[in-house]
């Protein structure tokens, strides 16, 4: 029992400490939208949608929430396909970016285990089928990228893996417009 609790603290860690770089590496301000896709199948070494675990998404909830709440960054969970990748994230988010809400709860073996531990644990959670984040964090290999503004960036992190899931990370930067004669804000890099 010593080692479960063990695994699931070091998960926790993992995720908040991947999630505070990344959040860093973006430069995300108060407000912004971030994007985490989850496979505790795939945290757990095993084949994504396989072996869903409520324990498992509840250490990497806790983790990543921890770290977007230390930046007042609002979280977006992604569901798994069987929702159609919809997302999880805090109702006054979906109302502020004008996103309109879905009637789902998402489910461990409907919707995921770490979007199901997002709706467990957000204060008052809605649903949406797409959002435009600014940065995002892929665990397991779910395929965020719907989810991210139009040019993604991808971030190399310390953090390579959460349990045994392969973790990538991506900000946003605005689109490059005008041809070669074009003058850029190195702010928005």
């Amino acid at each position: 029992m010593e080692q479960k609790e063990e695994k699931k603290e070091n998960i926790k860690k993992e995720a908040y400490t991947a999630a505070k770089e990344i959040l860093s590496a973006a430069g995300l301000k108060k407000g912004a939208l971030f994007v985490v896709g989850c496979s505790t199948s795939e945290v757990e070494g095993c084949r994504i949608g396989s072996s869903s675990s409520p324990e498992i998404a509840d250490a990497v909830f806790e983790g990543i929430y921890k770290a977007v709440s230390e930046q007042g960054v609002y979280l977006a969970a992604q569901c798994c396909e069987h929702l159609n990748s919809a997302l999880v994230l805090e109702k006054e988010a979906a109302e502020k970016y004008g996103y309109e809400t879905v009637n789902v709860v998402p489910q461990p073996k409907a919707g995921g285990s770490f979007a199901s531990a997002a709706w467990k644990y957000l204060r008052e959670p809605a649903a949406v089928e797409h959002i435009k984040a600014d940065a995002g964090m892929d665990i397991g290999d779910t395929l965020i990228g719907m989810h991210l503004k139009d040019v993604a960036v991808p971030v190399r992190i310390s953090i390579k893996k959460i349990g045994e899931a392969h973790v990538v990370c991506a900000r946003t930067r605005a689109k490059f417009i005008g041809g070669e004669r074009a003058v850029y804000n190195e702010a928005l890099l």
